[in-house]
């Protein structure tokens, strides 16, 4: 039994990697960048993508390690505090929102993002249904969060590159 566990551990780890390689290479994030810095004008909000291909040891529950890498990339340090992470974990295939107090959001909102991510996923739509995912979550900030208020403002606080941890 106990090597059924540690196979399916690997097999995990390296459908985590493949996934990664596949799918969310360099000319990918790029253009995901590109998508957050235009999702992010007009309003307060921040948009931070964190991909993990395979999940450290030292934190087993995905909540715990978004909220690891929330506060690690400092998406809480923005000045109207409304970062908002968009946290994957490709080898556990579970996938988090953590939002920042700033953003008046309900929780359905960030449900249906997950749920929406979650089903492409299922169907191996993995870097369409990012650049899908940050769409919505553009509407949610643009809906929930403080608008500029000056057309000189820099809002944007936060780097638009995702961050693939591995």
């Amino acid at each position: 039994m106990r090597q059924r566990f540690i196979q399916s551990i690997g097999w995990q780890r390296l459908r985590g990697r493949r996934i990664a390689k596949q799918h969310f290479h360099e000319s990918n994030l790029q253009r995901l960048a590109q998508q957050i810095a235009h999702s992010e004008q007009g309003h307060s909000g921040e948009i931070g993508v964190a991909i993990e291909a395979v999940s450290p040891v030292h934190e087993l529950n995905t909540r715990m390690r978004a909220l690891e890498v929330f506060g690690r990339l400092g998406v809480w340090d923005t000045p109207y505090n409304t970062g908002v992470l968009l946290y994957i974990a490709l080898d556990k295939r579970q996938i988090e929102l953590i939002a920042d107090r700033g953003i008046s959001a309900p929780d359905s909102s960030w449900q249906q993002v997950c749920h929406s991510l979650q089903q492409a996923f299922q169907a191996q739509n993995y870097f369409p249904a990012v650049c899908a995912a940050v769409q919505q979550l553009e509407q949610i900030l643009r809906a929930h969060t403080p608008a500029l208020v000056a057309a000189h403002e820099d809002a944007n606080h936060l780097d638009n590159r995702p961050v693939v941890l591995s």
